[in-house]
């Protein structure tokens, strides 16, 4: 299996309000940079269409290292709460509806083929990949126009 780091950062200008996201994916000598942004989202579905996104870039099965500033994605990997949502048909353990469904559920999909490890780091420490992604998804939050984010509501 080809052995794939991934970097992922998103960015929203007011919450909700434009955003967007990075990502940074890296095997050997390779490199690839993505980035977009949308109309009205927020953070945390940026964080979530960052690591889709990069995840759905790759075709072969890989072995990745995803990191990413987002306590949000990382603790529902490695902490069981995607499985526990899931296993409540897509409610939290005080039964209230999981928000962003759409994309938990595209990133099951994304997944599905990758041998995952899931690193938490913390944003905005001078990590150079960290930052590198951090630029792409503000710089993808202030294009013009930005299209709208099919699975936000609010």
């Amino acid at each position: 299996m080809k052995e794939v780091t991934i970097h992922t950062d998103g960015a929203c200008r007011g919450n909700p309000g434009p955003g967007g996201y990075g990502a940074v994916l890296v095997h050997g000598r390779h490199r690839l940079e993505l980035a977009a942004g949308y109309e009205r989202t927020t953070n945390n579905r940026m964080e979530l269409l960052a690591a889709i996104a990069a995840l759905e870039k790759l075709r072969s099965p890989c072995r990745v290292t995803l990191w990413s500033d987002s306590r949000y994605l990382i603790d529902a990997m490695t902490k069981g709460w995607l499985r526990g949502w899931k296993s409540r048909g897509w409610l939290t353990a005080s039964r209230e509806p999981v928000k962003n469904v759409d994309l938990w559920q595209r990133l099951e999909a994304a997944m599905s083929s990758h041998e995952l490890t899931w690193k938490w780091l913390r944003g905005h420490a001078g990590h150079p990949e960290n930052e590198r992604c951090d630029q792409l998804a503000v710089a993808a939050a202030t294009r013009k126009p930005l299209p709208p984010d099919p699975g936000f509501e609010g």
